[in-house]
């Protein structure tokens, strides 16, 4: 490739953008390892995107020679739009052929999960993975997960907790044993000499005694994990995390799959590094690193922030990018350059200010990181406004006045958001705001599950899923539906405990009987089964007769009722028994009844929450309640990537967690909640010493950074506490910074004294106060808008005085309810034959100018649909087809062009993967070394291919055609046809190169090309012969009569070699026939 671009200077006025000089330098460095420190707002994908025009620009690469990879399918669709639009923009690569004929790719860019899949399909067999390996996606884990729970035999007596939780736990420990490479037998070796070890320990204390009982629960965990791997395994299935860790496992024992890849992407770059995991590190530097036979040197760039590193909790290590120098040194040995980006493009200079104050111990921890700088002319732009209110409450109408009021003055919805450090407040904060007739959207699952509606029909069913749920069902019993009191609720708690107790008497209790209760599931408490005695009084011995009110015991006896009918259901497909749960409750009726804005956007809420269980995805049915609920908890709990919802384009404030927020920025950004303990937060992260499913940290491959194994004993696990709350306060201060950064021009921080719920006050936490001190400083940084003062030693939370009453079913307006009554009696005159003696009073001529609006409006939304189904819309034919869209074209222009103009996603065929089987199985039986990607083969979309036994049918028919005994030139060929200025891309099945041996092709040898058909109909299109016919000849360069062609199908092993077919300029009558280009 020649050299398109000759400075950078060129570069930005090819691309429009003004780049910094610190941009400059990253975009235009050598083709080297490098890692770019990229601070919020930097400007890090239009880096990446234009260092890919400079080196295609420069003649360095071409375009299908580069390699990006980054976290979300999202990230990688905005990455690869950058890129292509970059390369078009600069004239560098727009898909026509240049001059000499050559066609330019694209980019090669998807997620690293998809990367390492596409790395075992084309390289597993190496280290025993079949190519057809299916993907388990996060549903179907815990389904698998549950059923290896249900079958376990046990006994695990170290192993408490429900069922829900425990299936969440063996996928945690799973996922870590993969994203360390660790094998069981290592943890069950580790485990065992701890155990041994701390047999001579004195456990002074709790913190000491939970450590043997991990212990013990990791290894009965451990033995679950395996059963659970051995069925994957059994089933050809992997996750996502066993998929990281084979590609790595490959990665580093393959050497020569690093060197393949090495050739086929000359410059790689690597999108939000901060937040890879130890296998994914492991894998990218066992391709493109320093590795066995290979000293580095691969043009693989970085690009990563280590302030925003807040997924340390679910396998991310940021120690990735602080290393990555010495992970991929340049070819002479030295590490790896590292640039910086400080000149944030997004936020005002007063905002950052307070962001590069707050990152100030964070920017000392690590190598590369610069203050941010604002961009020239907004050194005084941005501003901050903060509040400590005396209460929750007050602080939340604080907090949704300044948004209504914003909303009011001009700021769109869509431009505001409210990031919270949990989704506790997300409720109260979604119903300030509807109340104010506010748009706002509750951003993903996790937040879903936080709102009341969808809150208690999770709870119904953990009611029903596990009889001893009992705050799930104490969150009925309390709700708005049952209302019951807290003596009825004590006296219920009583009557549980009673129905459990062994000893009756009055004896003082037996210390053993005690250390041992509740060790059978049998004996713990349940209050689903106190309520079930209401349902038989004279299951109850008189004399324990306790003294509940009238009402608890009939609602007491009608809730105990509703559940037994609905467990009943439970063997029932999901999305059935949701319904049956909605349907006995009421909730969805209610709802729909209440004119309320409130109630409208809880149906909206509990709309999504039932598409999410609808998507849910099963084995081989319909998935079980307890699955799901064990999905839900993970979701809530442990976030493991299974909430990758986004916010929508809707205009709509988007209520989110700080973590979601990460890469999004928005105009007007508030963050509630800042108080002590809560954000930051003090909670420390799991410890390995108390927590099952957790991987002690000498196991991680990331050991170096995290605190060592304690001395066993009292001053040991104080330090170890301290150096764990340390790490966590340091994932606090990342996460702050993450969401201190996302607002253009405002900031809305708040806090309070009193919480909802809480005896004794909080008052601010240190982020509420660095703003406040922020907010005091002379020049109009901000604005403190209210400082409640802290609650004297007698005072008592307020919130606590109140009684809040939540009447159900919910009202209806006086207005709303006449209305609908007027209605129904309406209704039910007319169904009795009754006729209205007289004809309605004509409308007044304020009706009449209202009913002559409407017929307005109705005709021209009439109007504009009849345009619309009549409107022609010239849709052009792409520079690039495959064999199948050209096909498509020949036989159905029209239905061609409504495709192109509206795609639709077409559903999975599980006989399309069989008919992809048979391609590989043929190409395997002649090339058994060559792999590809099987979505890619030939017939995989339409193959008509009915079960298992139909693909050994059709393997033993093609053993039987004269074609299984002969050997192919070429299997699976893959071609690039230009025709018409129109690149046509596909695969050949099968050529083959006849005997020329008598002489009679003096213009070089024949070929045959082969394509196999696998449907019950034999009426394949010869146009697709006279593709890859053509295709052929040009590409061996040999005259088109020297080149044959052939359909085999393969159930009657008919052969048809179709005559007359098209030659190039049919062929491109086509597409000129159908193309304005």
């Amino acid at each position: 490739m020649s050299a398109a671009i000759a400075s950078p200077e060129q570069l930005k006025e090819l691309l429009g953008i003004p780049f910094t000089a610190q941009q400059v330098e990253a975009i235009t460095a050598p083709p080297a390892p490098a890692v770019v420190v990229a601070g919020a707002g930097s400007g890090k994908t239009t880096v990446m995107a234009a260092r890919v025009v400079w080196l295609v620009g420069r003649g360095l690469v071409r375009p299908e020679q580069v390699l990006g990879l980054t976290f979300t399918n999202k990230a990688a669709g905005e990455l690869s739009e950058r890129v292509r639009t970059a390369l078009a923009r600069a004239g560098v690569s727009d898909g026509e052929p240049g001059e000499d004929g050559d066609v330019l790719g694209d980019p090669e860019i998807s997620t690293y999960h998809a990367f390492a899949g596409r790395l075992l399909t084309e390289h597993g067999l190496r280290i025993g993975i079949e190519p057809d390996v299916r993907l388990l996606a996060d549903a179907t884990r815990f389904q698998l997960a549950a059923r290896v729970l249900r079958s376990a035999r046990g006994p695990y007596t170290a192993l408490t907790g429900t069922v829900s939780a425990l299936v969440a736990e063996v996928l945690a420990l799973d996922g870590e044993l993969a994203e360390h490479l660790v094998e069981p037998d290592r943890l069950r070796a580790h485990d065992t000499a701890l155990l041994d070890e701390l047999a001579s320990a004195r456990l002074s204390n709790e913190e000491l005694r939970k450590v043997p009982e991990a212990a013990r629960g990791r290894l009965e965990l451990l033995g679950l994990v395996e059963e659970y791997r051995r069925r994957k395994r059994a089933a050809g299935l992997m996750d996502f995390g066993d998929q990281i860790a084979a590609a790595a496992t490959l990665a580093q024992s393959r050497p020569e799959v690093g060197r393949l890849l090495r050739e086929q992407f000359r410059v790689v770059l690597l999108d939000e590094y901060q937040d890879t995991s130890v296998a994914q590190r492991l894998l990218l530097a066992g391709l493109f690193g320093r590795g066995p036979g290979y000293a580095g040197g691969h043009p693989v760039t970085a690009v990563g922030d280590p302030c925003q590193a807040i997924y340390g909790w679910r396998g991310a290590s940021v120690a990735n990018l602080d290393e990555f120098p010495e992970h991929f040194p340049a070819a002479d040995g030295r590490p790896a350059a590292r640039h910086s980006l400080s000149e944030n493009r997004r936020s005002g200079g007063r905002l950052l200010e307070f962001a590069n104050h707050l990152a100030g111990p964070l920017r000392a921890m690590h190598q590369g990181v610069e203050a941010l700088r604002p961009a020239p002319g907004a050194e005084h732009d941005g501003f901050v406004r903060c509040a400590l209110l005396p209460t929750h409450a007050e602080e939340v109408d604080w907090l949704a006045d300044s948004i209504a009021h914003l909303v009011r003055t001009g700021t769109a919805p869509g431009r505001i958001a409210v990031l919270c450090r949990g989704g506790a407040a997300f409720p109260d904060i979604h119903a300030a705001l509807v109340a104010r007739e506010v748009p706002v959207e509750v951003v993903g699952l996790s937040g879903l599950l936080h709102l009341p509606e969808v809150a208690d029909l999770v709870a119904t069913c953990e009611v029903l899923q596990d009889p001893t749920a009992n705050a799930a069902l104490v969150r009925l019993l309390v709700g708005p539906r049952w209302r019951i009191g807290p003596r009825d609720l004590a006296l219920l708690g009583r009557r549980a405990r009673d129905l459990v107790r062994v000893d009756r008497g009055g004896e003082p209790a037996d210390p053993l009987a005690e250390a041992v209760a509740e060790a059978d599931p049998t004996e713990v408490v349940s209050l689903a089964d106190a309520l079930e005695t209401f349902l038989h009084p004279g299951t109850v011995d008189d004399r324990d007769e306790l003294p509940f009110s009238a009402d608890a015991r009939v609602r007491f006896a009608r809730l105990a009722r509703e559940i037994r009918e609905l467990r009943r259901s439970l063997a029932d497909p999901l999305m059935d028994v949701l319904h049956r749960v909605l349907a006995a409750t009421g909730l969805d009726v209610e709802l729909a009844a209440s004119p309320y804005a409130l109630a409208a956007r809880r149906r909206e809420t509990l709309h999504a929450f039932l598409d999410v269980a609808a998507s849910f995805a099963d084995l081989d049915g319909d998935p079980s309640l307890g699955a799901f609920l064990a999905f839900l908890r993970a979701a809530q709990e442990y976030d493991k990537g299974l909430d990758s919802t986004l916010p929508g384009g809707e205009d709509t404030v988007k209520v989110l967690t700080a973590h979601k927020s990460k890469g999004l920025e928005w105009d007007v950004v508030a963050v509630p909640g800042l108080v002590k303990d809560a954000f930051p937060s003090t909670k420390p992260r799991e410890r390995w010493t108390s927590r099952k499913h957790v991987l002690p940290h000498a196991l991680r491959g990331d050991a170096d950074t995290l605190p060592p194994a304690p001395e066993w004993n009292a001053r040991g696990m104080k330090h170890f506490a301290a150096l764990m709350g340390e790490q966590a306060a340091t994932e606090e201060l990342r996460l702050g910074y993450v969401a201190f950064t996302r607002p253009r021009s405002l900031l809305l921080a708040s806090g309070h004294w009193w919480g909802a719920s809480r005896k004794k006050p909080v008052g601010p936490s240190d982020f509420l106060v660095q703003l406040h001190d922020h907010c005091a400083r002379p020049g109009g940084f901000g604005e403190v808008e209210a400082w409640a003062d802290p609650p004297g030693p007698d005072e008592r939370n307020p919130a606590l005085a109140v009684t809040a009453e939540t009447p159900w079913p919910l009202p209806l307006d006086p207005a709303a309810q006449h209305a609908r009554r007027l209605a129904a009696r309406a209704v039910r005159a007319r169904l009795d034959g009754y006729v209205p003696p007289a004809p309605q009073p004509p409308p007044t001529p304020e009706e009449q100018r209202l009913i002559e609006s409407w017929d307005r409006d109705l005709e021209a939304l009439l109007g504009e649909l009849e345009r619309s189904r009549h409107a022609l819309r010239d849709v052009p034919v792409p520079a690039s087809l495959s064999a199948s869209q050209l096909l498509r074209l020949a036989a159905d222009p029209d239905g061609f062009a409504r495709d192109l103009a509206r795609p639709m996603p077409r559903p999975p065929q599980p006989a399309a993967r069989r008919g992809t089987r048979f391609h590989a199985w043929v190409e395997a039986r002649f090339e058994p070394l060559m792999l590809i990607e099987p979505d890619g083969l030939p017939g995989a979309e339409d193959d008509g291919i009915e079960d298992e036994r139909d693909l050994a049918r059709l393997k033993d028919a093609f053993l039987r055609t004269p074609f299984a005994h002969r050997t192919p030139y070429r299997v699976e060929a893959p071609f690039q046809l230009l025709l018409a200025g129109r690149v046509v891309r596909g695969r050949i099945d099968a050529v083959y190169r006849e005997d020329a041996s008598d002489g009679t092709s003096p213009q070089g040898p024949r070929f045959e090309v082969v394509d196999w058909k696998t449907h019950q109909r034999e009426t394949a299109d010869p146009l697709q012969l006279a593709v890859y016919r053509l295709a052929w000849a040009e590409q061996q360069g040999l005259p088109l009569e020297q080149v044959t062609a052939a359909f085999l199908y393969v159930r009657s092993g008919r052969v048809e070699r179709p005559s007359d077919l098209p030659d190039r300029t049919a062929l491109e009558r086509i597409l000129t026939g159908n193309s304005d280009g």
